[in-house]
């Protein structure tokens, strides 16, 4: 039968393990995910002086 030290030690184990996916998950979509998508959605020429890419 586990003690109480053993409980604890496992449920440390399991919130770090959460926390680096949710770690992981930031980085892939902040330096992967988005930006690929984001390199499909520029637009050519401008509507205007300021050149912000958007439609007439």
């Amino acid at each position: 039968m586990l003690n109480d030290l053993n409980y604890m030690e496992l449920l440390q184990e399991i919130l770090v393990f959460i926390t680096f996916l949710f770690a992981l998950g930031y980085m892939i979509t902040k330096f992967v995910w988005k930006p690929s998508f984001l390199g499909r959605k520029k637009k050519e020429g401008s509507c205007g002086v300021s050149d912000c890419g958007c439609s007439d």
